[in-house]
């Protein structure tokens, strides 16, 4: 049994993955990749400068590239410390690099998830799945389609550069819809991890005491830190919240078959099957599998035999399945 709120973590094949679990339900949900993390501090060599002492482009020991600011006195060519401050992010169409700053401080690998998050309950790959049972499929799924229902409407997930827009659309009266649908947006920018620049575009109220009750509906439900404006006139409010690292939203919306992926081979490894098996899937996830050879090892070490992989085109994305051979 879960305590009135729990972290569950799970160590995943191509991903790690964590939820905050609050009387059944998950309140915070994360997906964490292999790669750069925020808080690492490493060797680099300054390559380019864009605006003189403001803004660089530095590139670590394994080639990859930095954006760094400011400058102050660095020279082109000059080896330099590089502290990551948020991490390579992915947009429509591109990847924001990630960000540095120069320091002085010793090399060192930036906190993964799990040590972020803290005392947590782990979630094997056998037995009882506690990500499940708060509703982990749900939530990816919500996240993914950008469509979240709560009592009376819907909110519409909108993902571009320069904002993130939830859209809050009903049927019940409005200021009750906005009240209703401010504390719901809330909720999924929490639940989903969603940083930077944030619009929630409310049905219209006209009354400033009502428009201050919605206000203070998203304050009561979504934790700080975190900027906003007051509900205007048209019904909007703006949100900013430290962009630091990717948002489970990104993860699933920009790469979609990766995540489709990873969420099969989770699958493969909580089944019932031991010994030989094969994954069928869409001849894009199988690719994507293909790729990763140890991925497919890590797997066939959970099941305790070789697994194979097979295409079949009809299938979608989430589509595929595991079976055992003989």
């Amino acid at each position: 049994m879960l305590r009135l709120a729990d972290w569950i973590y799970e160590a995943g094949i191509g991903e790690v993955r964590a939820a905050l679990v609050e009387d059944g339900r998950i309140v915070e949900a994360h997906i964490e990749l292999p790669g750069l993390r925020a808080g690492t501090v490493a060797e680099a060599r300054l390559t380019s400068i864009l605006i003189s002492g403001r803004r660089g482009v530095a590139t670590l020991r394994d080639g990859t590239e930095i954006l760094v600011e400011p400058l102050f006195q660095v020279t082109e060519g000059a080896a330099i410390r590089v502290e990551i401050v948020r991490e390579a992010i992915p947009e429509v169409g591109a990847l924001k690099r990630a960000k540095g700053r120069i320091t002085d401080l010793e090399p060192v690998d930036g906190p993964d998830l799990a040590s972020r998050i803290g005392a947590h309950r782990t979630n094997p790959p056998y037995g009882a799945d506690l990500l499940e049972e708060s509703g982990w499929t749900e939530c990816l799924e919500e996240a993914r389609r950008g469509i979240v229902a709560f009592p009376g409407g819907k909110l519409r997930f909108a993902f571009t550069p320069a904002m993130t827009l939830i859209d809050v659309d009903g049927d019940i009266l409005p200021y009750e819809l906005a009240l209703a649908g401010a504390a719901a947006a809330a909720k999924g920018i929490r639940r989903f991890n969603i940083t930077g620049n944030i619009g929630i575009d409310l049905p219209t109220v006209a009354g400033k005491g009502e428009r201050q009750a919605i206000a203070a509906a998203v304050d009561a439900q979504l934790p700080q830190p975190f900027e906003r404006t007051a509900v205007n006139g048209f019904g909007f409010l703006q949100i900013i919240r430290p962009r630091v690292r990717t948002s489970l939203c990104d993860t699933l919306f920009h790469d979609p078959v990766g995540a489709g992926a990873r969420a099969l081979l989770r699958t493969a490894q909580r089944s019932s099957i031991i010994g030989k098996s094969e994954i069928v899937a869409a001849p894009q996830v199988i690719a994507t599998i293909s790729c990763q050879s140890d991925w497919v090892e890590q797997l066939s070490q959970t099941l305790g035999g070789t697994v194979s992989l097979r295409e079949r085109p009809e299938l979608g994305i989430y589509e595929g399945s595991i079976h055992r051979i003989g």
